[in-house]
């Protein structure tokens, strides 16, 4: 095949490189921000200055895209700590069980990950990255309906076209492709989801403390009546970065940022008081930053009819997802695996290929989705469509969080379905239903 055309740098697009590098001649990733020399958070992802997750079928995925890059993360000093042991969880009113459960986390920031996927990317000599650079437009062959190409423009205000076989788009949730299919005409269902979630974040370095049994700590608010939550961990250089967050814009952002304790004033409001204990002692080591999250949404690109060939929608501008849950950087791996998958198998497929995906990827995507905003709609303000049999969907997920804080076998089987390894069936197991419905009839 011939060439293909990225829009967008984030870890999606290097993503989507990565496995379209075995497949196409050449791969050029069109960049917006400038090349960065060392891990630093991007203007064009203001979300990397905030607390990321890389779940275990992200960080497995990653490492047979990347073979070494998890020991290469260690190296340069991520965190690796035992998941279930390590992590003390604070979730709708209870604690989680801490145990070996013989499962590995990577702790590190945005930045970081990203870098070092950067790094590997270099290696491939068919993948370019060009920088400073703006999708302005698609070239589109209306009689093939075909995606040609793309109109960019670089920091000095040139424009130039570029041709490709394949256009991909990873730019994010307020992508060109969305706005430019509507204005052929193309109606793209959406499932929307207002949530009006903010994020606060900052690194810190905290105070020595022997007895600091844990590595990350994450306090839930237990809803409807508690909005906040948040979680403090532990990152490379002997750092940590805690994350606050609220739902249904409970958090006054400009009151954070103007008063010189408005983090810690923030932490207080925690249903629990052990982050902001922390944070009393603590150095602030950044500016706490903000970001904003109105809406998740989900383009239905699966149910879509004609859609042009050659583009092709990935990560964020396929669907984003709500970041408290820490799956939008595993879903985008998935997608590309699911991508290699799919086209080891092109040549049966024919050009229709990319409707094919999102059938995939839908696939993977209704779950998650669906397990994500039966917990948004906890909140009455929440504002969608909601899924069918919630009440009882919320009844039961209810009943398997408060049983994760005494029994290690639904906690366990959990955990796999929470870092996406297991499918959620796994918790209709009988022995699970048995001892939900114990707790509802005895408790």
């Amino acid at each position: 095949m011939q060439k293909v055309i990225i829009i967008g740098g984030g870890i999606a697009g290097k993503l989507a490189a990565r496995v379209l590098s075995e497949f196409y001649n050449e791969v050029i990733i069109l960049e917006r921000d400038h090349e960065t020399k060392r891990p630093i958070a991007r203007k064009g992802a203001p979300q990397g200055l905030h607390l990321h997750a890389l779940l275990f079928a992200g960080q497995y995925g990653l490492e047979e895209l990347f073979p070494g890059i998890t020991e290469d993360f260690y190296n340069s000093g991520a965190v690796r700590i035992n998941s279930t042991k390590e992590l003390a969880w604070f979730h709708h009113g209870v604690w989680k069980l801490r145990y070996d459960g013989n499962f590995t986390t990577t702790l590190q920031t945005r930045p970081q990950l990203e870098w070092k996927i950067t790094q590997y990317i270099k290696n491939f000599s068919n993948i370019t990255i060009h920088y400073n650079q703006t999708v302005k437009n698609f070239l589109y062959n209306p009689d093939e309906n075909r995606m040609t190409g793309v109109e960019i423009m670089d920091g000095s205000g040139r424009k130039t076209t570029l041709e490709a076989a394949l256009v991909v788009d990873a730019s994010g949730a307020g992508s060109l492709s969305s706005s430019w299919l509507k204005k052929q005409g193309l109606h793209i269902p959406e499932e929307k989801v207002k949530i009006d979630l903010t994020y606060v974040s900052q690194l810190v370095q905290l105070n020595e403390n022997q007895s600091r049994d844990w590595s990350i700590k994450m306090v839930y608010p237990n809803p409807p009546k508690e909005k906040i939550g948040g979680t403090l961990s532990k990152v490379e250089g002997n750092r940590h970065i805690v994350t606050i967050s609220g739902y249904h814009n409970v958090i006054n952002d400009q009151e954070v940022l103007k008063n010189h304790n408005g983090m810690l004033n923030l932490a207080r409001r925690l249903p629990k008081p052990d982050i902001y204990d922390e944070l009393r002692d603590a150095a602030p080591l950044t500016k706490p930053a903000i970001y904003r999250i109105p809406h998740i949404i989900w383009r239905r690109m699966d149910k879509v009819k004609k859609l042009p060939d050659g583009l092709l929608l990935l990560g964020d501008t396929l669907c984003r997802i709500d970041p408290v849950f820490g799956q939008g950087m595993s879903i985008a791996i998935l997608e590309a695996l699911a991508l290699r998958k799919l086209l080891r198998k092109q040549k049966t497929l024919g050009q229709k290929w990319t409707a094919v995906f999102y059938k995939h990827a839908a696939k993977i995507i209704a779950p998650i989705w669906n397990m994500v905003i039966t917990e948004d709609f906890r909140f009455p303000d929440t504002i969608g469509k909601k899924p069918m049999g919630l009440s009882l969907q919320q009844w039961y997920a209810k009943q398997i969080f408060l049983l994760s804080s005494q029994n290690q076998r639904i906690y366990h089987s959990f955990v796999k379905v929470m870092n996406l390894i297991q499918p959620m069936t796994i918790l209709m197991y009988p022995k699970i239903i048995g001892a939900v419905l114990k707790r509802a009839l005895f408790k």
